[in-house]
C-alpha cells in the first residue's frame, strides 16, 4: 500500500510537473515567435527591396567585397535574409553576417530552397521555412513594383536556444523535485500508516497462535490511532474484534474443561458399577443349581455388555486424561518387538485374515509410553481386522525414515467410504453403524485413541484411502 500511494502521488506530480512545463514551453515559444514576426513587419522589405536596386550599404558607401552582393544593411540584425523572386525564380539572395561590417552574404539556395520560398504566399502572415546551411527563418513575403516578391527573414535560432534552455532548466528542476517529493512521500505515508502496520503486526501475530483448542492468550490489542481517520477505524474496529475472539475462546475454553471434567469424573465413577454388574453376572452364571436356558442367556449377554462398557469406560477415561494433558511415561520403547506382538495377537485373533509384516533390518527405537502404544498398534490392526471381510490382506510395516519412526498398516479391502474419511480419528465414528451394533463390538472410539496417543507422543497419524488400497501412517520420533 504504501508503494502503490507513493508511485500514485509521484505519478500525479510528474503529470502536473510535465502539463506546467509544456504549457511555459509552448507559452515562451509562441511569445517569441510573435516578437520575431514582430520585427518582421517592422523591418519591412527594405533588405531585399535593396537587393533589387543593387543599393550600397548606405549612401556613398560602396561595397567592394568580392563574391558579395550590395545590400542595405541599415538597421538589419544579424542574421537577417532577404530574398528576390521573379517568376517563382530566386534573382538574389542575402544575409546580414555578424560583425560590424557594411557587406552582405550572398546566398546560393538550392532548388529545393527556391520551391520552399516560392510557395511562401505574400498574405502579410509570417511563415516558418528550413533554408539550407542558414536553418529554420520565420520568412514574410511581400509584393515588389516590378512584379517581382520580395521575401525579408529573420532566424528561429535564438527562439530555439530559449525554449531548448527552458526545456533544460526545467527538466532538471522537476527530476529534482520529483526525488525529493518520491523520498518526502514515502516518508510521509510510512509515518501516517503507522496504526495500520500495528494493526497487521497484531493480526500476524494472532494468525499464528493455535486456535483449535486449549486456552489461548491473545496478544496486546494494536495501539489506537485517531478514530476521526479510516486507520483510526479500522484499530478500533479491529480491536473490538479481538476482544469478541477473546471472549469467545475463553468461554470455549471453560465448556471444554467442564466437558472432560464430567468425562472424567463419569468415566472414573461408572467403572466400579460397571465392574460390579459384570461380577455378579459371572457369579449367577456360576450357580450350581439349574437355571433356565433363557436366564443362563440373559446373564451371558448381561456379561458380555457389562465387559463392552468397562472397555468404553476405559477409553472414554483415558481420552479424558490426554485431553487434560497428563504427562505420559518417556521411557525407550522398541517398538519393533511390540509391532511384532501386535501381529502376533491379530494372527490369533483374526485366523481368516492374511497377516504380512515387513520390519526393518534394525530395531526402530522410540522414546514413550509402552502401554499406550501398544494400544495404538493394537486398535490400527483392530481396525483393519474388524472393517474388512474375511481373507483380506493386511500388510503391517515398520521402518525408520530420517529422524522418524514411520509405521504404516495396509489392508486391501473395500476402504474407507468417503463420507467418513473426513472425521475418521473423531470420537464415536463408526463405518458401519448397523453391524457394530449387531455384532456387539466397536464404540468408535479406537482411532479416536490412536489420535490422541500419537499426538501426545509429538506424532502425526495420516489415512489415504480408496476402493482396495487403505493405509494407515503413524509417524513418531525416532531415538
Amino acid at each position: 500500500m504504501r508503494a502503490r500511494l507513493t508511485a500514485g502521488l509521484l505519478v500525479l506530480l510528474a503529470l502536473s510537473c510535465a502539463a506546467v512545463g509544456l504549457a511555459a514551453v509552448y507559452e515562451l515559444d509562441g511569445f517569441l515567435t510573435g516578437r520575431l514576426d514582430q520585427q518582421l513587419q517592422e523591418a519591412g522589405a527594405r533588405f531585399p527591396a535593396s537587393l533589387e536596386h543593387g543599393s550600397a550599404t548606405s549612401p556613398g558607401k560602396p561595397s567592394d567585397h568580392d563574391g558579395d552582393e550590395r545590400g542595405d544593411i541599415r538597421r538589419q540584425s544579424t542574421g537577417t535574409f532577404g530574398a528576390r523572386l521573379v517568376g517563382g525564380d530566386v534573382t538574389n539572395a542575402a544575409v546580414v553576417p555578424p560583425g560590424s561590417g557594411t557587406a552582405v552574404r550572398n546566398v546560393d539556395p538550392t532548388a529545393h530552397d527556391e520551391a520552399a520560398l516560392a510557395a511562401v504566399p505574400a498574405d502579410g502572415r509570417a511563415h516558418t521555412v528550413c533554408i539550407s546551411g542558414l536553418g529554420d527563418y520565420r520568412v514574410l513575403a511581400t509584393p515588389g513594383k516590378d512584379g517581382d516578391v520580395l521575401i525579408t527573414g529573420l532566424p528561429t535560432e535564438p527562439v530555439d536556444a530559449a525554449v531548448h534552455r527552458l526545456e533544460l532548466v526545467a527538466s532538471l528542476v522537476f527530476g529534482v523535485t520529483l526525488v525529493a517529493a518520491g523520498v518526502t512521500g514515502a516518508l510521509w505515508v510510512r509515518w501516517s500508516l503507522r496504526p495500520l502496520n500495528r494493526v497487521a503486526a497484531t493480526a500476524t501475530r494472532v494468525s499464528e497462535l493455535p486456535l483449535a483448542s486449549g486456552e489461548v492468550a491473545l496478544p496486546p490489542r494494536a495501539p489506537g490511532a485517531d478514530p476521526r481517520s479510516e486507520v483510526g477505524r479500522v484499530a478500533g474496529a479491529f480491536n473490538r474484534m479481538l476482544g469478541h475472539v477473546e471472549d469467545a475462546l475463553t468461554k470455549r475454553h471453560a465448556s471444554e474443561e467442564r466437558l472432560r471434567t464430567f468425562a472424567a469424573d463419569a468415566s472414573h465413577e461408572l467403572r466400579t458399577p460397571v465392574a460390579s454388574v459384570r461380577g455378579h453376572a459371572e457369579l449367577a452364571l456360576l450357580h450350581p443349581g439349574p437355571v433356565p436356558p433363557k436366564v443362563t442367556r440373559a446373564l451371558e449377554r448381561i456379561a458380555a455388555e457389562s465387559a463392552r462398557m468397562g472397555e468404553m469406560v476405559d477409553d472414554l477415561l483415558l481420552l479424558a486424561r490426554l485431553d487434560a494433558g497428563r504427562p505420559l511415561e518417556r521411557l525407550p520403547v522398541d517398538l519393533t518387538r511390540l509391532v511384532l506382538d501386535a501381529v502376533t495377537d491379530a494372527r490369533a485373533a483374526g485366523p481368516g485374515h492374511r497377516w504380512v509384516l515387513e520390519l526393518a533390518e534394525e530395531p526402530v527405537t522410540v522414546t514413550g509410553d509402552l502401554h499406550r502404544l501398544q494400544q495404538v498398534s493394537a486398535n490400527l490392526l483392530a481396525n483393519a481386522r474388524v472393517h474388512t471381510p474375511p481373507g483380506t490382506r493386511v500388510t503391517v510395516s515398520l521402518e525408520r525414515d530420517g529422524k522418524d519412526a514411520v509405521l504404516k498398516v495396509h489392508d486391501d479391502g473395500p476402504g474407507v467410504p468417503e463420507d467418513v474419511r473426513p472425521g475418521v480419528f473423531e470420537r464415536f465414528t463408526r463405518a458401519d453403524r448397523r453391524r457394530a451394533d449387531a455384532s456387539g463390538s466397536g464404540a468408535g472410539l479406537g482411532l479416536s485413541i490412536v489420535a490422541a496417543v500419537v499426538e501426545a507422543h509429538d506424532g502425526t497419524v495420516g489415512l489415504e484411502s480408496s476402493p482396495g488400497a487403505t493405509t494407515f501412517t503413524v509417524r513418531l520420533p525416532a531415538v
